[in-house]
Parts: structure tokens; C-alpha cells; sequence
């Protein structure tokens, strides 16, 4: 069992599991830790809890200290800097016509690093310009290559449902989406209707899939035959969110709705 407290970064960003030793750590208490890219400032959005040896990455890195003023302000002054650095990179990538869009920009908090984050359909050769970020900034470089959905989750934007994007306020990790979540939850297959504003498939799609996965395993399939209250017919669809089935009466010649609980399928 390891005492712990979990460390984000970045709004919405993935959780990490610290050790906070002896240190007074509560949560949304700003920390600086160590981690495989260096010194990082975060908050702690999970208090000291006690986990099992497998729900941890070993060795288990430490929390350094308590952050306080100074540090936040340098947070601050790295994201202006980074916001100047977006504007330069801009122009070198506009320089050397590469075929690549810059989404964000980031310094590492100890400054030993700035890392430039782009999307492109393909991969890009972008040797030269690192040499002239290098150059221009006297620092370390790091171009990372991001998918669409990481886009999203940057930039964050307005979703069709009208809230703000799940991705960039409180999914920390994306979970893989399916088209067969869409078909069993009787949704439309529009790529329009069921894709975000990065072009894939919603991540909402996942969220209600257990519930529809376990109420189907004691309902009647669609195109099977069913007894019911009111005479022998076939499915024609389902409902899961309302619990009710429509059912082609073979005897009345009419489809019904019907709750599950009155209908019962034929082996």
C-alpha cells in the first residue's frame, strides 16, 4: 500500500500519483514535483489517499515542496512567453512552407524546455526548423506531433450538445469509440449527428454504452419473436432509456408499445 496524493497539470489533463511524504498537502494545494520531463508545477485534485501497489507507476517520484507565489508567477510568465514563442514558430513554419498546423505552445516550468505541438496529415521534416527555434530561443526544442482529438482537447470549443467540451473540461483520457456504440444505442448514423468538433466520433458515445450493453442482455432482440399480454408478435424496435418495446401483433395487424416486463421472447 503506498500513501499518494494525484497531481494534474493541465486542465482536464491526465491524474498522477505523487508521494507527499510528510508535507501538509491538501487538495487544490499547488505542488512542484519531479517528473520524467523535469521540475512541473501542479495542483493536487486528489487528497492523500492510500493505494494498492498496482494502481501506482514504481518508483513512486515525491513531492518536492508546497508551491507558493513565486512559482505561481512564473507559471504566468511561462504562458506569456509561450504566447510569443506561438507567434515566432508561426512564422518560421510560414518561412520554410512546411505543411503543418501549430495548435499550442509550452514551456516546461524550470524553462529547459519549450515544446510545440502540431497537427499535419502526414509526417513532416521539420529538422531545420528546430535548428532556428533553437537559435532564436537558446533552449531546448521539442516538436510533438498530435492527433486531432488532442487538438480538441487543447483548443476546447462548443460541442453539438451546446456544453463545452468533454475532452476539455473534465475527460482527463480519451476511451476508445465505436460506431457499435452509436447502432446500439438506436442512434442515427449520420457522420454529422454523432461526430465532435474534432471529426471523430463523440466521446458521449461511451458514457451510457455499459448501461444499453447490460439492460440488452434481459431484453427481447429486434426481428425476434415475443409473447406478450395482448398476442404473439415480433420485435420491431427497442427503447431502452424508456424500458419499452415495439411489437408487430400478429393478430391485431398493428404495432405496440409494449413495457419489457409484458413481453416475453420465444426460443
Amino acid at each position: 500500500m503506498y500513501s499518494v496524493v494525484g497531481v494534474r497539470f493541465k486542465k482536464a489533463g491526465k491524474i498522477y500519483y505523487f508521494d507527499p511524504i510528510d508535507l501538509p498537502v491538501d487538495k487544490e494545494s499547488a505542488v512542484i514535483v519531479e517528473t520524467a520531463r523535469g521540475i512541473e508545477y501542479g495542483k493536487v485534485v486528489i487528497g492523500k489517499r492510500t493505494v494498492q501497489e498496482s494502481d501506482v507507476v514504481l518508483p513512486l517520484k515525491k513531492v518536492i515542496r508546497i508551491a507558493d507565489q513565486t512559482d505561481a508567477q512564473l507559471v504566468e510568465d511561462n504562458k506569456s512567453a509561450a504566447k510569443n514563442a506561438f507567434v515566432v514558430c508561426q512564422e518560421k513554419i510560414k518561412d520554410h512552407q512546411l505543411k503543418m498546423k501549430l495548435v499550442d505552445v509550452e514551456y516546461t516550468f524550470d524553462r529547459n524546455k519549450i515544446i510545440f505541438y502540431f497537427t499535419a496529415e502526414g509526417r513532416v521534416d521539420f529538422r531545420e526548423l528546430v535548428k532556428d527555434l533553437a537559435g532564436v530561443f537558446r533552449t531546448r526544442i521539442e516538436l510533438r506531433q498530435i492527433g486531432v482529438r488532442d487538438e480538441a482537447k487543447m483548443l476546447g470549443g462548443i460541442g453539438p450538445c451546446g456544453r463545452i467540451l468533454c475532452c476539455s473540461s473534465f475527460l482527463g483520457d480519451f476511451e476508445p469509440v465505436s460506431i457499435k456504440m452509436a447502432k446500439d444505442q438506436n442512434l442515427s448514423l449520420n457522420p454529422t449527428k454523432i461526430s465532435g468538433l474534432c471529426g471523430r466520433l463523440m466521446c458521449c458515445l461511451k458514457y451510457e454504452h455499459d448501461n444499453y450493453e447490460s439492460i440488452k442482455e434481459d431484453v427481447p432482440r429486434v426481428g425476434s419473436d415475443v409473447i406478450s399480454s395482448l398476442g404473439n408478435g415480433r420485435v420491431v424496435s427497442l427503447n431502452i432509456n424508456e424500458r419499452t418495446v415495439k411489437v408487430q401483433i400478429y393478430e391485431l395487424g398493428k404495432v405496440m408499445e409494449l413495457s419489457f416486463d409484458d413481453v416475453v421472447e420465444q426460443h
